[in-house]
């Protein structure tokens, strides 16, 4: 007896929002048009972050305009008005870029380009145009970055492409969108060794991935050659990373991890500057010795591009650096240069030593640089320095200096007040608050005005340890100055002011000395500061691994040069060069040959497998079946051959039942048994 069905009408039915009507009522037309539009979506995306606000708002509401048109089912906008908009858009990347050349402008219409043309489809041959025009513009996107997070989000972008391309082949039916995606990944995949080994066997270029002058060398931040109030309190709150080092040997203490980039001698009152002093090609400077304690510490740093020339090496590192490609020099302040600036990812190996005395002429024409002050400025800092060269000792007047600072109520802050013509004055007398630069420089002041050769060195403390790949990180917020008085006999010796107001700066990290702090009304997250700064909190480990992985990125893909392109081909060349490797890879190809028949053959139809089986024996004996040749054919060009009676009644009995089988209606409770007798009679035909 069946069951009443129920009143249909009796239940609430929800209406259709206009939304979901659309779709419901979507043609394949539309469909196609919407998954191109987001195609073009993600192509477009990345590119806001960097192109100008209106830029992104104008690509933004054209696409959302021929979303609206193709849902509606209206026309598309006559040639009259995207003229007039055209034009007006590429005389707004001008008023923008002041130019309508380079990497900035060229992209910029690039992307209003695509935009409009979405407006401008007319016939097939334009939407093979806007995929096309959507891989050049994704490519671009490698002239911001070329992190592997911008890798793995473009592969996610051409996978949609393909599959927006591959729908527009389909003339019947059209497969579910899941099925054309796993296509579109085949397709990539088919693509990628190709990929590779163009990547790892073409010629590598030497240079920047966009070529042309101005833009593409901009966006660098870091150490410059001067030091003001505040220019390095604005690095501390950068977590870009300036360099990374790894150690073949023990690390140094942390307290060690003084990494030395420009000294800066001259001051005009408000402004360190460098001496100018003349570079040497190599080796230590005539005039000054080194006198090195304990084993040298081998280490590689990796320096992410600057813009600048100076390169950062930890004290005390051996002058005599070699770098492939580049001219190095030095000063006798001990710094290391480059000729060109680094505008390029750069890894040298270096030793250095730690426990080391810095020595050179103690002649005053020689330290009289180091001594020098402006004049008219900071009286009171000078009456203090009197006191200090009462004292004629060097290192009590160290000594006095840096107990002021750790007895007296001077704070370390990122965040001072700002200072006015007597900067020093101001600062050790009025606000006793300031950053490292405003310690290294009183300090410095102090030391100059109380007879004392000295100078400001700036660099960068410490760094972060990575557990997962043992890499040290150092960033822009471990920019640090830090002072080099001359003490007769002993001398250059560093002396840095900071810890003696923040130990905790130099002997753990800046976050130890100022904890940070979450954004105004954002005060709950400050949980979150907490774990971030717990080397052993979950927050940590992601963070240490998500920095593992794009340093090994950088390192294998981004750093694949022309001088690692050779070692690498040169040492495959060698390898593959004598007769075990050769007779080492014909046997993986023969074991990869071996597994895929294997699963070529686990793959097929048992039915259509002993029939595969059954041609070939029967082409062995000369009667190879015809292409266009069926089963009931073929068994009868065979019962005419010259064969044993019993041979041809298993011949004739197989591909009846092989016809069966394949074209029959399908049993499932004998095809078991039928498959074995098939087999069966394929052994008898033998």
């Amino acid at each position: 007896m069946k069951s009443a069905a129920p009143d249909s009408s009796a239940l609430p039915v929800a209406a259709p929002t206009p939304v979901l009507g659309l779709v419901a009522r979507m043609t394949r037309d539309k469909a196609d048009t919407l998954l191109l539009l987001l195609a073009a979506l993600m192509v477009l995306l990345p590119h806001f972050a960097h192109l100008p606000l209106w830029t992104s708002i104008t690509a933004t509401l054209t696409l959302a305009w021929r979303a609206a048109i193709t849902l509606l089912g209206r026309r598309l906008p006559p040639l009259w008005i995207l003229l007039p908009v055209s034009v007006l858009a590429m005389g707004g990347v001008y008023l923008s870029f002041r130019t309508l050349l380079g990497r900035d402008p060229g992209v910029a219409m690039l992307a209003l380009l695509l935009a409009f043309k979405l407006l401008e489809m007319h016939a097939r041959r334009d939407l093979y145009v806007v995929v096309f025009l959507c891989f050049f513009l994704l490519l671009t996107d490698f002239f911001y970055s070329q992190s592997i997070f911008t890798a793995l989000t473009m592969m996610a972008t051409i996978v949609m492409l393909l599959t927006a391309l591959v729908t527009f082949q389909y003339t019947g039916i059209v497969p579910p969108l899941k099925q054309r995606l796993l296509m579109a990944a085949r397709i990539f995949l088919v693509a990628a060794p190709l990929g590779l080994l163009l990547f790892v066997a073409f010629p590598r270029i030497q240079g920047p991935l966009w070529g042309l002058p101005g833009d593409a060398r901009s966006g660098r931040t870091g150490i410059s050659d001067t030091m003001a109030p505040g220019s390095l309190s604005s690095l501390a709150a950068s977590d870009d990373i300036a360099f990374r080092v790894r150690f073949f040997d023990p690390r140094p203490r942390q307290n060690q991890l003084y990494w030395r980039g420009v000294v800066l001698s001259n001051y005009d009152g408000r402004t360190w500057t460098r001496s100018g002093r003349p570079l040497y090609r190599g080796g230590l400077p005539a005039g000054l010795s080194i006198h090195l304690r304990g084993p040298g510490i081998r280490h590689e740093i990796t320096m992410e591009p600057s813009g600048k020339r100076f390169l950062f090496t930890l004290e005390f590192t051996e002058p005599d650096l070699s770098i492939p490609g580049q001219r190095l020099r030095s000063s006798d302040e001990l710094e290391s240069y480059v000729m060109e600036p680094l505008h390029e990812r750069l890894r040298y190996r270096a030793k250095a030593y730690p426990d080391f005395s810095l020595q050179g002429e103690a002649s005053p024409a020689r330290t009289a640089q180091w001594r020098q002050l402006p004049p008219g400025f900071n009286p009171r800092a000078l009456e203090l320095a009197a006191s200090l060269r009462a004292l004629d000792d060097p290192q009590a007047a160290v000594r006095a200096v840096l107990r002021k600072f750790r007895s007296e109520p001077y704070r370390y802050t990122l965040t001072p007040p700002a200072l006015g013509r007597d900067a020093v004055d101001e600062f050790l007398f009025a606000s006793r608050a300031g950053f490292c630069e405003h310690y290294a420089s009183a300090f410095v002041y102090l030391m100059r005005a109380a007879g004392i050769p000295a100078r400001v060195v700036t660099g960068y403390q410490g760094g972060e340890l990575n557990p997962v790949d043992g890499y040290l990180i150092v960033r822009q917020s471990d920019a640090h100055a830090w002072a080099e008085v001359w003490l007769g006999e002993q001398g250059w010796q560093r002396v840095d002011p900071t810890a003696a107001v923040a130990p905790q700066r130099v002997e753990q990290s800046l976050a130890r000395a100022i904890p940070a702090e979450p954004p105004f009304g954002l005060e709950g997250l400050a949980g979150l500061v907490d774990l971030q700064n717990d080397s052993a909190s979950w927050l940590s480990w992601l963070r240490f691994n998500a920095n593992a992985i794009n340093n090994s990125w950088n390192q294998w893909v981004l750093d694949y040069n022309p001088e690692r392109q050779r070692n690498f081909l040169a040492e495959l060349n060698f390898a593959l060069g004598n007769w075990r490797s050769a007779l080492g890879l014909a046997l993986v190809a023969l074991l990869l040959f071996a597994a895929q028949r294997l699963r070529a053959g686990r793959g097929l139809d048992p039915v259509d497998a002993a029939y595969q089986a059954f041609c070939r024996q029967m082409a062995r004996r000369g009667l190879p079946r015809a292409a266009d040749e069926g089963p009931r054919s073929y068994a009868a060009r065979l019962l005419a051959a010259a064969l044993p009676e019993d041979k041809k009644a298993a011949m004739k009995e197989f591909l009846e039942l092989y016809g069966a089988l394949k074209y029959g209606v399908p049993d499932s409770g004998g095809r078991t048994h039928s498959v074995k007798r098939l087999n069966t009679l394929l052994m008898q035909s033998r």
